[in-house]
């Protein structure tokens, strides 16, 4: 099959050599990560790999490391399985060794990404030169510009599920589905100016989402956190804008919001700018928590906003010191339902998302 794949592959860049259209090119399951990797590495700035129904064995990364390349799957009905003892990430977008220049305008859309934890050895792929390290989770997005996440599902990493670091801009996640991670459903690190849209994020064992070390300017809207450990954990964010989230079920807190500790032979200091602050939640529901609904753990943490927010727990919002918060009511028609009404809603889960159980995590 490699040989045929091998044949198909020289036929198409002969031909798309003549052609002024984008250049497509189908991979079989049969062809595994292995096919995926060698059809994106043939196909010229612009080409698009297209994925069938099926199972794909991945044993290395697949990564995208082209300017506006398009890896594209069917939907839930393509699977990216990480085979027994890979312990690597299913998929990079991006390239972790290459510091000079971002990887702009590349597309991921309509996977189902199966990390196989339970036969994953270890959390770690590789550190870099500069100590970074890249892990074991669903999707690596590293160092993007423009990049777009669609229609992807990552469920039961050996970290977690997507992470998105190292200089990513003006990303864009919609309809991200995230399960029974080791880890956070969706964590960020140096991204700004992205949106994130309609995530379901459940029953992973650590945080739903999770935002920690430069997540600024960003927006993340439309979307439910559900039977997770958090629902938001958050250090050094800024003047980011959540709106219509609705955060229910944590095993902790919904929010938990702090600045960053780091160890020094005094003791732990806090990390200078590393507060959360400017950041605004709109129409935010924070539901039947074990914790706080809304935690501002540090009195470094000022000038965030929670407009039109709704709780159902006993203690909805805790601050280390008062008026950390703004509470601020909606009016007209801008004005959220009912609490209850909104409870009762579906949020349907997919099928195969049973519920986790796990030790909960010290705060």
């Amino acid at each position: 099959m490699i040989q045929k794949l091998s044949l198909a592959l020289a036929l198409f860049c002969l031909s798309s050599s003549v052609s002024n259209f984008a250049a497509v090119l189908p991979v079989p399951p049969s062809s595994g990560g292995a096919g995926i990797q060698s059809a994106l590495d043939s196909l010229p700035a612009g080409g698009e790999v297209q994925l069938s129904a099926g199972q794909y064995l991945i044993r290395q990364p697949i990564i995208l490391r082209k300017d506006h390349q398009t890896l594209r799957g069917c939907g839930a009905s393509t699977v990216l399985f990480l085979a027994d003892g890979a312990n690597c990430p299913a998929v990079v977008l991006g390239s972790p060794t290459d510091h000079a220049r971002p990887t702009k305008d590349i597309l991921l859309t309509g996977l189902f990404i199966d990390g196989n934890r339970k036969n994953q050895q270890k959390e770690v792929w590789r550190v870099l030169s500069d100590g970074a390290g890249v892990y074991n989770n669903g999707v690596d997005v590293w160092d993007v510009d423009g990049a777009t996440v669609e229609q992807v599902v990552c469920c039961r990493c050996r970290s977690g599920g997507m992470v998105t670091s190292a200089r990513t801009r003006r990303l864009t996640v919609r309809d991200y589905t995230a399960f029974d991670n080791q880890f956070d459903g969706l964590a960020c690190y140096f991204t700004e100016d992205s949106d994130f849209s309609r995530l379901n994020l459940h029953d992973n064992l650590s945080a739903g989402l999770s935002l920690d070390l430069n997540f600024n300017h960003n927006v993340i809207h439309d979307s439910v956190l559900s039977g997770n450990d958090l629902g938001i954990f958050m250090r050094q964010s800024r003047d980011n804008v959540f709106k219509g989230l609705t955060i229910q079920k944590c095993r902790h807190h919904g929010v938990f919001m702090a600045q960053t500790f780091v160890g020094t032979v005094a003791g732990w200091q806090p990390c200078p700018g590393s507060e959360c602050a400017g950041n605004t939640f709109d129409n935010l529901l924070v539901a039947h928590c074990g914790g706080k609904g809304f935690l501002v753990n540090d009195a470094t943490c000022t000038n965030n906003v929670i407009c039109g927010g709704r709780f159902a727990d006993d203690a909805p919002v805790a601050q280390a010191v008062p008026n950390l918060v703004s509470m601020r009511l909606l009016a007209g028609p801008n004005e959220p339902a009912p609490l209850e009404s909104v409870l009762t809603a579906s949020h349907p889960l997919p099928d195969h998302a049973a519920p986790v159980q796990s030790a909960p995590k010290a705060l």
